[in-house]
């Protein structure tokens, strides 16, 4: 899974144009099919979703990498 995301003072406008032009893409059937044929499932989220999505997942890898004991080298 991936996102598209802005700097963290990014305007709210420009966020919220983002959103919606983004939204707009995944909307459109000859985007969301090449997508699929990429490998990747097109979906829409809320803003809230996905900062949720991004925090989740770096805790989830985050307990993976010390379980694992990996370091950086």
């Amino acid at each position: 899974m991936g996102g598209i995301g802005a700097p963290r003072y990014t305007p709210g406008e420009i966020v919220e144009r983002l959103h919606r032009e983004i939204n707009a893409c995944v909307a459109d059937s000859g985007f969301s099919t090449r997508t699929i044929e990429l490998g990747y499932t097109p979906f829409a989220s809320t803003q809230e979703e996905f900062s949720r999505f991004v925090v989740e997942s770096i805790e989830k890898w985050a307990k993976v990498i010390r379980a694992a004991n990996i370091k950086v080298e």
